[in-house]
């Protein structure tokens, strides 16, 4: 199989997403023209130094690149400014320069801190992603967004940072849990529901497959989403208009992942699987799109065994006031006014913040009742 590649032409900025089978193995070839000199300081966590850490080491070397390596402790708690400073300070314990190469190996949270201590670490240094989860090599590798969780949010401390290169390889995605696969494909639903139904079509046959481990619909789906997300970056680099689509789900799902403490009771992408369907219902509801969207879209989570609704939360939850003041803490939040990412349709997302919060709380009021 080939080796898919989607170039980001962002002005001064460029960079490449190369997306196939056995790239870890290929990663020195790959980085080797980027480097000033050949070493690498590579940052991952626990779960992912013991799969994958040793594989991208004698990638490297087979280009001649040395690689300093940290490793940092697994989970979303990693995500705050303890284990970020740690890494800001290894990096300049390790002497990393600021034409040298910095590798985030793992998910979103390590690749979401690694390329925030880039942007920080001497105002500046250049980053490869390596994403090894699926919904990091469709979502967080690609864009620049990078940053850390407050205790009054997520992501409110970041800056925008873009990588120098990207290698998604789907070999990887054989080790995650079935769970950590299908939270990765609640972003993949997301692209096709925001902007291409003619990819929601697809995905609602070849899903099951491509959950199941077919490569080549796994590079299909891999590539169809980082092209539908680099359009985007393209367009509104800082999300000042259009890359406000991506966030479909998330104003719903940021709050439900707030509410259960960033933990394993809900996982990002399924936050975002639930959050599509909430915000479809609330298209729905506002007479936006038709009665079946939001029911076809449920009927697809079902299908692929994935949340689809606050009953499938397990614990307690918020009240929809409760919730809604969750949503108030959201980046998205304009002079005090929520903004939703709705829909006319599947595949026909658009941004506003035109929305009566009366209708967010009773629709919320009878998702918790359902419950």
């Amino acid at each position: 199989m080939s080796i898919e590649t989607v170039h980001v032409p962002l002005p001064g900025r460029e960079y490449d997403i190369h997306i196939g089978p056995g790239l870890m193995a290929q990663a020195g070839s790959m980085i080797a023209p980027l480097l000033a000199r050949p070493r690498v300081a590579v940052i991952t966590d626990e779960n992912v130094s013991n799969l994958h850490l040793d594989g991208l080491k004698a990638g490297l070397a087979r280009a001649g690149i040395d690689m300093e390596s940290l490793v940092l402790p697994a989970g979303e708690s990693t995500k705050g400014w303890d284990q970020f400073s740690r890494a800001v300070e290894w990096l300049i314990a390790v002497k990393v320069e600021r034409r040298d190469m910095v590798v985030a190996l793992g998910g979103g949270v390590i690749g979401d801190l690694v390329g925030f201590a880039a942007a920080v670490l001497r105002r500046g240094v250049r980053f490869v992603q390596v994403p090894t989860s699926l919904l990091a090599q469709v979502d967080s590798s690609v864009g620049g967004k990078t940053g850390i969780n407050s205790r009054q949010g997520k992501n409110l401390i970041g800056a925008f940072h873009q990588p120098s290169l990207v290698l998604a390889d789907i070999d990887v995605l054989n080790t995650l849990r079935p769970r950590d696969f299908l939270a990765g494909y609640g972003e993949v639903v997301k692209y096709g529901l925001l902007g291409d139904a003619a990819f929601f079509d697809w995905l609602e046959g070849q899903g099951p497959a491509l959950a199941r481990g077919d490569a080549g619909a796994r590079v299909r789906a891999v590539r169809r989403s980082v092209e539908m997300k680099a359009e985007l970056v393209v367009r509104d680099e800082t999300e000042q208009g259009d890359r406000a689509l991506l966030n479909l789900g998330h104003t719903f799902g940021h709050a439900l992942e707030a509410a259960t403490g960033y933990s394993e009771r809900l996982l990002h992408g399924e936050g975002v699987a639930i959050g599509c369907a909430l915000a479809f219902e609330l298209s729905q509801r506002m007479g936006l799109c038709s009665q079946e969207d939001p029911s076809r879209i449920r009927a697809h989570l079902d299908a692929m065994g994935m949340k689809k609704d606050l009953a499938d939360i397990a614990g307690d939850l918020p009240d929809a006031d409760g919730l809604l003041d969750l949503m108030a803490q959201d980046k998205k939040v304009r002079d005090g006014r929520l903004t939703f990412i709705l829909a006319r349709g599947i595949g026909q997302a658009f941004v506003t913040s035109d929305v009566d919060i009366a209708q967010v709380r009773s629709l919320l009021t009878e998702a918790l009742t359902g419950r």
